[in-house]
């Protein structure tokens, strides 16, 4: 059975995150009812990475399998147009060799989390963006960030419901960078590593911005990450700020593929 690739971007407002469910929507479910409208065998999509209700992606990548033969754009065509009353878009498809996974033959995964400063709410981006009423300390943070980089036991940022079966984990970048806007500032933050352990990043950004505030200082970044326990932990993150970003393999199955 001839297997493709997907490059996928969403809007995960109105989802219950990207795995499959059979009392709520998700994206892999939608994708999945897309997919009994062009082809009869119902094929599973196997995802990168399971992003949690209210997270986002703009590079989510997955895999299946057809039963016959599919011009890529054609597939992604077909699936746009099924999609079309979902927040889901096929960014690309292409044709990808049998040994393809997309979540086990990812090498990095990268994540991207919005934080907007500004004392008025948001409106074109409302629910796109965590939007902090406070002024946020960039260099302070950018302090904070350097206890976390490398290989360390993450128990203190790990969900108590993660399923991982270590919380050693290795992060190779968390890269923060800031752009004025209009009567506020917003602060990106740019994290990658290999995997995640369950609500990772949103427990970094949550703590960052408790240095960003004052409520901390950098040195206490260090404090609780040795503590290796979850009450350490900053308050977490929403997850509306929160994009999947780029999920990286050894060889890329989307290069020279020309975009949707």
């Amino acid at each position: 059975m001839p297997r493709y690739a997907l490059k996928i971007e969403y809007n995960g407002a109105p989802f219950f995150g990207w795995q499959r469910q059979k009392e709520h929507v998700s994206v892999q479910g939608a994708i999945e009812h897309a997919l009994t409208k062009i082809t009869p065998e119902a094929p599973l999509v196997q995802g990168a990475g399971r992003t949690d209700a209210g997270v986002h992606a703009t590079g989510q990548v997955a895999h299946l399998d057809l039963a016959r033969d599919w011009d890529p754009f054609r597939l992604s065509e077909a699936l746009n147009y099924h999609l079309r009353n979902d927040p889901v878009a096929i960014l690309t498809a292409a044709r990808v060799d049998d040994m393809f996974h997309a979540r086990f033959g990812a090498v990095e995964r990268e994540y991207l989390f919005r934080v907007i400063s500004r004392r008025a709410p948001m409106t074109h981006e409302a629910g796109l963006v965590w939007c902090v009423k406070y002024p946020l300390n960039l260099d302070a943070m950018r302090q904070a960030t350097s206890h976390l980089i490398g290989k360390h036991d993450f128990t203190t940022f790990r969900s108590t419901i993660c399923q991982a079966q270590s919380p050693v984990k290795t992060l190779d970048e968390l890269r923060i960078e800031a752009v004025d806007i209009p009567y506020g500032t917003e602060f990106r933050f740019h994290i990658r590593a290999r995997s995640f352990l369950h609500n990772q990043v949103r427990s970094f950004v949550g703590s960052l911005v408790q240095v960003g505030s004052g409520s901390w200082a950098p040195i206490d970044m260090k404090t609780a990450l040795a503590a290796r326990e979850r009450p350490a932990c900053g308050p977490v993150a929403p997850p509306h700020g929160l994009y999947l970003a780029h999920v990286r393999y050894p060889v890329d199955p989307f290069a020279g593929k020309t975009p949707v």
